[in-house]
């Protein structure tokens, strides 16, 4: 069984037509017939059924065909993946995250990739949801961890991770800090806290305050530890999303659901990269993501 059969055999299927596959395939009518028989001797039964000039497959070609399409894939993609290996000297793997994610599943599956693929370079940059977005657009990122605000593209792969709930963390002496959840109706006389870069905070702003109902108070903090201080201090409450490891809040912070209309707020985290960028190791390491978040 060879290769260029399988794509035959597609091409066959797809077309419902031999001359049709064999135009498409750049090869005579007879010579793809020759092909098909020779695959279907090699696996010992008939992958076809034919009747004059018509074909139906059998339950074995139904099967074959279901899975030949996911082997092409892969060999094309080991083959792109080899090519590329050989011509470059320098492999790298660039990723962004977000500044308000708690890293500690990213430590691992960087460390998991490093040790696995020491033959990798990898750098990283934080950033909001925006600034995400252009490095991956732009180039300047390969694969990006985020928060789905917009809806799915075709052009990227949009491997998601985990939907979680979105929660504030407020100052343990607030007078809303003993609620088990809270409305953001409740919320909004308070200054929201945002962990935002300068570039960023009118994007952030907006976001916050249009699509998600914070209301239109905002103070900006440009870490996860000054914003904690910024709580801490009852200068306003700091939304958090619970999709990673985050650190503990200590005795001075307390973090509490968030809901609206009595629904939790909930956020989708994904791995994006560009379809015709994807790579193998873009696929590892989106992959060990995966299987590191699933298994927390």
């Amino acid at each position: 069984m060879e290769l260029r059969q399988i794509r035959y055999f597609i091409a066959v299927v797809e077309t419902g037509s031999f001359t049709e596959a064999a135009y498409a395939s750049n090869i005579s009518q007879s010579a793809i017939s020759q092909q098909i028989r020779a695959l279907e001797d090699s696996l010992g039964v008939r992958l076809l059924e034919r009747t004059g000039r018509s074909f139906a497959l059998t339950k074995a070609g139904e099967y074959f065909y279901t899975h030949a399409k996911s082997v092409i894939g892969q060999a094309d993609s080991l083959a792109r993946d080899t090519r590329r290996i050989g011509e470059e000297s320098d492999l790298s793997l660039k990723i962004g995250y977000p500044l308000n994610y708690g890293a500690e599943e990213l430590y691992m599956v960087v460390a998991w990739f490093s040790r696995l693929y020491p033959e990798v370079s990898i750098s990283i940059a934080r950033g909001n949801h925006e600034y995400l977005y252009d490095m991956l657009r732009f180039g300047n990122a390969d694969i990006i961890l985020n928060d789905q605000r917009r809806a799915f593209s075709d052009e990227y792969e949009n491997f998601e991770l985990i939907e979680c709930g979105r929660c504030v963390e407020i100052a343990e002496d607030s007078g809303l800090c003993r609620k088990k959840s809270l409305d953001i109706s409740e919320l909004r006389k308070m200054p929201c806290i945002l962990i935002a870069g300068k570039d960023e905070q009118d994007k952030e702003r907006e976001y916050f305050s249009n699509t998600i109902g914070f209301g239109d108070s905002f103070l900006f903090a440009g870490s996860l530890e000054e914003g904690r201080l910024m709580a801490v201090s009852n200068s306003g409450y700091m939304p958090i999303d619970n999709a990673g490891t985050l650190p503990p809040t200590g005795s001075a912070l307390r973090r509490i659901p968030l809901s609206r209309d009595n629904s939790p707020l909930t956020v989708r985290y994904c791995l994006f990269w560009k379809k015709k960028d994807s790579s193998y190791y873009i696929e590892e390491f989106a992959n060990a993501f995966r299987r590191i978040l699933t298994e927390k």
